[in-house]
């Protein structure tokens, strides 16, 4: 028998007496979770596959839960409106699904004591909040593998959102290959500022070919990058969601973001009244992340990289072991010295290597 958490015993015994007391009730009572996304669910990257999560889980969990999700929900006020609207609307469990909801869902949480909160690639915990991210850079690090080994030009383009520890340590995790593979190609950045605008994405990776980049790689959510790769004739590395069929003739890899796993465990928990909030790391070994490689790449590098990826998940490979300097020389990561999450989760600096600068 489940143990319901006492959120949804004290709602549901509510619910019970209001209909004569007949406690019957309870047990038709769904677990209702909510998701909040930055992006439409259309946008076929990162929001996409959030989506497929909650599809999964109220697939396999049926009438035991009642899911709903708010998308295009901008970062800030407008995110804490939402996010407590939820709350108050009798919400056992929130998920929140972008960096910038992070102080908003911690707030929240903080005066509903009584929901379960999780909240995506942020790093601020609570009694009642957890969090939870992807170890992309392990795709990202593959991703700079197959780039070292298929670019003509020895430039590699960047399409990226915003300077966060995510995207900053997703850029150094290519570097990190680029500097193993083909010591000497080079990153190129251009920053967007937002997380879904197909325009300037466009924009963004018509401007990094121009200057010579034959490898495009995004930290953004539409696949605008893709198909602009795919125009220009060179090639590209999708982000979020396997992005294969917008760039047939470009797209070597994608780091394919499946959040139903850690989604279903954590809605089951809940239900099973054993939810605590945790420090959720999820990647290549879980099946947090997935890389489905392309016959574009040529069989013995395709060989290469399942190699590499069968290394990063047993654990005998990590991308970032020391030693890793930073742009100014100094020593980030001692020699034999794996990075830890909070080294990963605060990363502010750019390794060795890149010439670009971080915006300010």
């Amino acid at each position: 028998m489940h143990k319901p958490s006492p959120f949804r015993l004290l709602r549901g015994l509510v619910a019970a007496l209001g209909l004569g007391g007949s406690l019957a009730a309870f047990a038709a009572d769904p677990l209702k979770v909510g998701f909040v996304y930055v992006g439409p669910v259309g946008d076929h990257g990162w929001t996409y596959q959030h989506e497929q999560g909650r599809q999964a889980i109220q697939a396999q969990l049926g009438d035991r839960i009642e899911t709903h999700f708010v998308e295009n929900v901008a970062e800030g006020a407008d995110a804490e409106r939402v996010i407590r609207n939820m709350a108050k609307g009798g919400y056992d469990l929130i998920f929140t699904t972008s960096f910038g909801y992070m102080n908003p869902t911690l707030k929240v949480a903080k005066q509903f004591p009584k929901v379960a909160f999780e909240h995506a690639t942020g790093y601020k915990q609570d009694k009642n909040l957890g969090t939870y991210l992807a170890r992309s850079y392990e795709g990202r690090y593959v991703g700079g593998f197959l780039a070292a080994k298929m670019t003509k030009s020895r430039k590699v383009g960047y399409v990226a959102s915003f300077p966060i520890p995510e995207v900053i340590r997703d850029i150094n995790a290519i570097q990190l290959a680029l500097d193993a593979y083909n010591p000497g190609t080079e990153i190129k950045v251009v920053w967007v500022n937002s997380w879904f605008d197909p325009g300037k994405e466009a924009d963004a990776a018509n401007a990094l070919i121009d200057q010579g980049a034959d490898v495009i790689f995004q930290h953004t959510d539409s696949p605008a990058p893709i198909q602009a790769a795919e125009r220009r004739g060179v090639y590209s590395v999708g982000y979020a969601s396997d992005m294969a069929h917008f760039g047939p003739k470009a797209v070597l890899t994608s780091i394919v973001n499946n959040w139903a796993p850690h989604y279903l465990q954590s809605t089951q928990a809940v239900l099973d009244g054993t939810w605590k909030p945790q420090d959720f790391w999820g990647g290549l070994s879980d099946g947090t992340i997935e890389l489905p490689i392309s016959d574009l790449v040529p069989a013995e590098v395709k060989g290469e990289a399942e190699a590499l990826i069968a290394r990063i998940k047993s654990g005998e490979f990590h991308p970032f072991t020391g030693p890793i300097k930073d742009q100014s020389g100094t020593l980030r990561i001692a020699e034999g010295v794996t990075a830890s999450n909070a080294d990963l989760a605060g990363m502010n600096y750019y390794v060795q290597g890149i010439q670009a600068q971080l915006p300010q």
